[in-house]
């Protein structure tokens, strides 16, 4: 049964580290840990957070290093503490009974079950002692141990009614109803629009506070050339990097805002956040045709690689506090402006400086200003404020920084890779062929991919197919067979390993029941959950469509096409009901069903080039002189459309390439 201090050598977990000499005794999550709970006969009190997490520090401070909390964990307990990052299967599971217990969720998350690894009661972050109408952690903790002593039948009955409606709540996908119509993606497609402008409000994103980027809801209005559409996305693109959430002199994003305006954030800053929204401004930019948000993702890109960057990949986050202050590495006074200014002889331009980036006395957030850009300012800086914005940017920089947790993430660099990718500079798109080449070592091994660099998780559904999409994307930017092969040896590994039921094929589709979050190598949860529903990151689901589709598009296998269809075919129902609870899945679909090969014979070029420049949503690239199927017997010089095994005339010149790229919707 081992404790995490005793194992603190193997752990990559930052937030694991900072809990190993709490005198709470943490153990980890594991089958052993299962069983010790069972042989002594106490429940298990699980606590999941990640290292970036706020709450996450406050209720360690407060209760996970009290001496009188710990005793009553460890006597009455078995204290499990689990990284979110490092275990999203663990994490959904218990998120998903924590929301069915208080009817929401968030971190640290709280959660307390029976050895068998059934919950019976969870919360989130608890104050130590009664506060703000809150129960006190040190309170909750006798009066559990009082039911389990005393109550036991009523603890397990309550624990049995929630496995089973947890069941069903992880696997919702297995309980819709079957889709008998015709299913119709364009409709699917105005329907989801016509959801995501009702959320849309006036300083751009959807929804109240707090206030999450949602970059796929960016995406699916991007398929809309129609006045509100357009204006809901460039508010919201405009709004989230010229406010707080963007970090003005520091690079990249923070993971929300917790007012409705984008003006403060929580100053917390995820890899996957910062992957996911450089792709949704690239993409952006191609299709509207502003620059601008080019240079955003292209600045968000040069943060990753300068603050994120480990030899073998890029680490997983940046703390929201520094020197235990939240924010307090990004937050100025107009005094210290004006000291840094005078420090590097840029004073004259103090005036110029405090009012581009709003350094105000108060300011809004604890008597200190958050820099942020009036709405009609320019996001790139003036070149006659350059000089300012560098000595603003050296100064801080002497401050002290936040924490990084160092966790390479799989599923997290395969985003970040996608985006290097689909950058359009060359040293970037080497930086994504480079880091998909290094995963390949780091997190492979034994036949078997890992979550994180340490090898001891095992790699999720998300992990796999995020590395299969990025192996897509990096096909289609070289026309190298290495990476089609790469990208198929993944996909079946995730077939393999992840697929419910039998595996569908060309001659019996209809079988199996999608993709489960984690392999079937796992063994220490008691329910394998799938993933249908997007949050922060696309499921498991959407994700697992996409590359398996776009795989089968670049490689001619009707069998792996017909995985896919399948995934789309078993969540067709809440596609058409309500398709802005997996706007990505609705555009995975479009490979899957509607799935346009573009075939370029030859080396990558200004061809290959321009069309890897139209931000095409439903179409592949076949380029290069290798193995693909689609380009046997294709002649150089000529590019080819096809869709559904059907190919338009061979054409010789971009115009005529563009014009059928139009009949096919593209």
């Amino acid at each position: 049964m081992p404790l995490l201090r005793d194992v603190r050598h193997d752990l990559g977990s930052s937030y694991l580290l900072d809990h190993v000499d709490n005198p709470v005794l943490w153990h980890t999550w594991s089958q052993d840990t299962l069983d010790e709970a069972s042989s002594s006969d106490r429940p298990i009190f699980l606590s999941v957070g990640y290292a970036a997490c706020h709450w996450c520090h406050v209720m360690a401070h407060e209760s996970f290093e009290d001496g009188e909390i710990a005793r009553l964990l460890n006597e009455y307990f078995i204290p499990v503490k689990v990284d979110r990052e490092e275990r999203p299967d663990v994490d959904a599971l218990y998120m998903a009974a924590t929301q069915l217990v208080s009817g929401h969720g968030g971190w640290p998350m709280s959660v307390f079950l029976l050895p068998d690894g059934k919950p019976f009661m969870a919360g989130t972050y608890y104050p130590p002692t009664d506060r703000g109408g809150q129960v006190g952690f040190g309170r909750l903790l006798h009066a559990l141990h009082e039911a389990w002593v005393n109550q036991r039948e009523l603890v397990e009955r309550q624990a049995g009614e929630l496995a089973n409606a947890l069941s069903r709540e992880v696997h919702f996908v297995d309980h819709l109803a079957p889709f008998e119509e015709t299913f119709d993606l364009t409709e699917i497609r105005q329907h989801l629009r016509d959801e995501l402008l009702t959320q849309v409000d006036a300083d751009g994103g959807f929804g109240g506070a707090p206030k999450f980027p949602r970059p796929s809801f960016v995406e699916a209005l991007l398929e809309f050339d129609d006045p509100e559409a357009r204006d809901a996305v460039t508010r919201t693109l405009d709004a989230m990097s010229r406010r707080g959430l963007y970090d003005h002199f520091g690079g990249g994003f923070a993971r929300y805002s917790v007012d409705a305006e984008w003006h403060v954030p929580h100053f917390e800053k995820m890899l996957s956040d910062q992957a996911l929204l450089a792709r949704c401004y690239l993409r952006a930019s191609l299709v509207l045709g502003r620059p601008e948000w080019r240079e955003v993702a292209l600045d968000t890109l040069e943060f990753v690689t300068r603050d994120l960057r480990r030899d073998d990949g890029y680490a997983s986050s940046l703390d929201a506090d520094a020197n235990g202050v939240e924010g307090s590495h990004v937050t100025w006074t107009p005094d210290e402006v004006t000291a840094a200014l005078a420090e590097h002889g840029q004073g004259a331009l103090l005036h110029d400086a405090l009012v581009r980036w709003r350094i105000d006395t108060p300011g809004a957030f604890e008597g200190r200003s958050i820099p942020r850009l009036r709405d009609d300012e320019s996001f790139a800086t003036p070149s006659a404020l350059a000089l300012a914005h560098l000595a603003l940017a050296q100064q801080r920089g002497l401050r002290v920084q936040p924490s990084r947790d160092e966790k390479v993430i799989l599923e997290w660099n395969a985003m970040i890779a996608t985006a290097f990718l689909r950058s359009g500079v060359r040293d970037v798109e080497m930086l994504g062929l480079d880091l998909l080449r290094s995963l390949a070592t780091t997190h492979f091994s034994n036949n078997t991919w890992w979550r994180t660099e340490r090898r001891q998780a095992h790699a999720t559904a998300s992990d796999v197919a995020w590395l299969v999409d990025a192996m897509i994307d990096a096909y289609e930017l070289t026309g190298d067979d290495e990476w089609l092969d790469a990208a198929n040896v993944g996909a079946h590994y995730l077939v393999d390993h992840y697929w419910d039921g039998p595996v569908p094929t060309s001659t019996s589709p209809h079988v199996g029941t999608g993709v489960f979050s984690q392999s079937d190598l796992v063994n220490d949860l008691a329910t394998r959950p799938k993933e249908i529903f997007d949050g922060a990151t696309p499921s498991a689901h959407a994700v697992a469509t996409r590359a398996l589709a776009r795989t089968a598009l670049c490689g001619g296998d009707k069998d792996l096409l017909v995985v896919a269809q399948r995934l789309v075919e078993l969540a067709a129902s809440l596609l058409v009901s309500h398709p802005s609870a997996a706007p990505d899945l609705v555009a995975a679909a479009g490979y899957a069903l509607e799935g346009v090969e573009v075939v370029i014979p030859g080396v990558a070029g200004d061809w290959a080039h321009h069309v890897r420049s139209l931000a095409m949503p439903r179409a592949v690239l076949i380029t290069g002189s290798g193995t693909s199927p689609l380009l046997n017997g294709r002649e150089r010089g000529l590019a080819y459309v096809c869709r559904g095994g059907v190919c338009a005339l061979p054409v010789s010149n971009v115009d005529a390439l563009d014009a059928q790229l139009r009949e096919v919707g593209h």
